[in-house]
This record gives C-alpha cells, structure tokens and sequence, in this order.
C-alpha cells in the first residue's frame, strides 16, 4: 500500500518499479504454494482476487518498461494490498477434478481474461482520471502520464486481447462442462453473468471498430462488462461462501 501511495503522489522517480518486483515475487510464491503445492486445491472468491490482481501487476509491469503511468501502478498496487491476504481468511472451497488438464487449462485461461479485463478497466479508470485532473485547476498533471489518446489505444488494444481471451475460456469451459456434466452449459449465475460481459465487451469492442466509440462511452461499456464479469465467478462465489455459507 506505502507504494501504491507513493505512486499516486508522483513521487516515483524510477527505483519504485523495481522495487515492486520483490512483493510480487512473494505474492507469487504465494500463489504457487496455494494452488499448486497444497495437498488440496482450493479455489473460491478469495483465491480468484488474488491470481487476479497478481497477473493484473505483473501485466502494468511488463507494460510499465514501454509506457509510463504511475497512476496505474498505484491503482494495481492499491488493489493487491486489499486482496492478496484474502485467501488467509477466506480458504475456499476444495475443487473438484482439480488435477485434470481440462481444468487446469480452464483455470489458467480464465484468470488471464479476468486479469487483462482488469488492467483494461484501470486504464479506463486512468483515462477519467486525468480527464479530471486537466480540467481541475490548479492540480497538474504528472508529465510521465502518457497522452489520452495513447491510453485509449492501450484500453481497446487490452480489451480486444482480454475478449479473445475470455471465448477461449468459453470454448474451454463448454468442453470440461460436456466431459464432466455430460452437457456443454449449466444455466446459473455464473454463465450469465460471463455471456453478458462477453456480449458487453463484444458490443464496445464493435462500437468502437464501427462508430469510433472512446472517451465516457467507453468508459461507461468497459465498468459495465468489468462489474458483470466480476459478479460472474468472484460474486457469485462471495455470496455462497460468505453471505450463504455454502461451499
């Protein structure tokens, strides 16, 4: 968090971003030792935050060595604070089938999509920010945040990635489903939640091709199928285990 701080106050002058890489070496250690390790695999909402804001930092990292933005990284940083101690608190539930290729491959894809799905709504989430801060006399801008304009590219250009990713978790998920249920689709929250974001990203991503679509439209479709998608496995999940105290 004392780094996610320091970030949004434009105090980072270059060492920040190395420093980062030792929490995420040890969040990833983490990971590791929870998923792969343990005698048991246990996945639930906790579990899902945590991979995710993981790969999201790592993404602003890599992305981080071509284009600078600060404010990004403390948005990421801010939100691996919150949710990487969850799984301490939460354990999930033990999976079935864990050990399947199917599963695994399921597992991966989906994390990938939720966590370049995140990076896209930060970006997003940046855009309106410095909108915000430029017509906010006298508040200034730090001049490392890269162009608006160049944002966006980077908003479309991660959304589109994120979407390729997200039909590959369809498509992976119908097949694990019709081998281990006998049916390609069970209807419940959860799919419905993940084809309405998968339609909404869909939908931004023709509105931007065919109308030009950017600035608070895109932003307003990018939280949309971000919250939809979020409610999808995470929520969803949130609710039984917590709230229902169902696993």
């Amino acid at each position: 968090m004392g780094l996610a701080w320091h970030f949004w106050t434009g105090r980072a002058r270059g060492w920040e971003r190395e420093a980062i890489l030792l929490p995420l070496a040890l969040h990833g250690w983490l990971i590791y030792d929870m998923l792969f390790a343990a005698p048991e695999l246990r996945f639930g909402f906790a579990q899902a935050l945590s991979v995710m804001v993981w790969l999201a930092v790592l993404i602003c990292w890599i992305e981080g060595l071509f284009v600078r933005a600060d404010l990004l990284f403390a948005m990421a940083l801010a939100a691996a604070a919150v949710c990487a101690p969850l799984p301490a608190f939460f354990p999930g539930r033990v999976t079935p089938d864990a050990y399947s290729f199917a599963f695994k491959l399921h597992l991966v894809v989906g994390m990938l999509a939720y966590s370049l799905f995140v990076v896209a709504t930060l970006h997003a989430v940046l855009i309106s920010t410095v909108e915000r801060r430029l017509h906010s006399l006298p508040t200034v801008v730090d001049p490392a945040t890269p162009p608006l304009l160049t944002l966006e590219t980077l908003v479309f250009r991660l959304t589109a990635a994120a979407f390729i990713v997200l039909t590959l978790t369809l498509g992976v998920g119908v097949a694990y489903s019709e081998a281990l249920l006998g049916k390609a689709m069970r209807f419940d929250h959860k799919t419905l939640f993940v084809v309405l974001s998968w339609l909404t990203f869909g939908g931004l991503l023709a509105g931007r091709w065919r109308y030009g679509w950017r600035g608070r439209t895109a932003l307003r479709w990018t939280v949309s199928g971000f919250v939809m998608l979020m409610l999808a496995y995470p929520g969803s999940r949130f609710v039984l285990e917590v709230i229902l105290h169902r696993s």
